[in-house]
């Protein structure tokens, strides 16, 4: 089966880390045409730069990186440094990436790599805030109709927030990008907290993990083990949430995954609870169904495929 073309946007972050790695260690699945880097768990110099990271810590060199918008459309930026540490992928060894960032902005990259690419071909993999998608459908509308799928990581239902007490960090960090994106008009998955809250990186799958004895599992379990201090103080819970990665398997064995098809609608006007992902699960509204809510995963079929992909690498 021919593999699927893909770009993935993202703020790395030790969750993007982990789903860059999974992408780049499936490459008979998935073809990554470039990844593009945007403000968010960080500030921009460091996204795109543990991007770079990442591709080279895979092997992957050839992987193009592009940096993007360092600002929401709208409001200043928040990040997480509280979570992710100040580097955003505290945790492993790091090092000087060698490849370069590219001159070419992330959002005429992606513009123009939709429009070169056959239409109804390529797939947005987004696991940050969605100010890149989002410019890019307003400098060039052309382009929508040209994506495939949309499959994101962002929002939350009945967990409610973890930026707020109604936002998911993804969406709060920029809800007017999400309102453009999610009102676009194409397939679009979601993945929200509600499902990756139970796929928990407890230290039984991290040691997994490790064992494997890759020099990308061995940088996974590091950066796993400092993500874990925050979530396991916060929730109480026996591991972190692995919340990005769950967009790539989705891809790669979405048999692991229930969904049901929604309307989602975003807060992005109240002061209280900007960022709110409204899912009609059980359509009161009326609205137009625009995406797919993921609300369930097989966690233990989730972390054997994302171990067996990691020791590829």
């Amino acid at each position: 089966m021919k593999a699927q073309k893909i770009i993935i946007d993202g703020d790395p972050g030790q969750d993007d880390a982990v789903n860059l790695l999974l992408a780049m260690a499936s490459g008979d699945e998935l073809d990554i045409l470039g990844i593009t880097a945007v403000a968010g768990n960080v500030p921009l110099a460091l996204t795109e730069r543990n991007t770079r990271i990442i591709c080279e810590l895979a092997g992957r060199k050839d992987i193009k990186v592009y940096a993007g918008c360092d600002r929401p459309l709208e409001r200043a930026l928040v990040t997480a440094e509280n979570v992710h540490g100040n580097t955003g992928i505290d945790g492993m060894d790091l090092f000087e990436p060698q490849n370069p960032v590219q001159t070419q902005h992330a959002v005429d990259y992606i513009i123009e790599t939709l429009r070169t690419e056959p239409p109804d071909t390529v797939t947005l993999v987004p696991t940050g805030p969605l100010t890149n998608i989002a410019s890019a459908f307003l400098k060039a509308p052309d382009i929508i109709k040209n994506v495939q799928q949309i499959v994101l990581m962002g929002g939350a239902m009945r967990e409610g927030g973890n930026r707020t007490p109604s936002a998911e960090f993804n969406i709060y960090v920029d809800p007017q990008a999400a309102q453009i994106v999610f009102d676009c008009a194409r397939p679009l998955t979601v993945i929200g907290l509600d499902l990756t809250h139970t796929v928990l990186a407890t230290p039984a799958r991290i040691e997994a993990i490790r064992a494997t004895g890759t020099r990308a599992a061995i940088a996974t379990a590091g950066m796993l083990e400092f993500f874990n201090r925050h979530d396991t103080e916060k929730y109480g819970s026996k591991g972190g949430p692995l919340h990005d990665p769950c967009t790539v398997a989705w891809l790669l064995k979405p048999a692991l995954f229930k969904g049901k098809l929604c309307n989602i609608s975003i807060e992005t006007h109240s002061e209280l609870t900007i960022g709110h992902t409204a899912v009609d699960f059980w359509g009161v509204t009326r609205r137009t169904k625009n995406a797919n809510w993921l609300y369930e995963v097989d966690a233990k079929g989730f972390y054997a495929l994302l171990t067996e992909r990691l020791a590829r690498l």
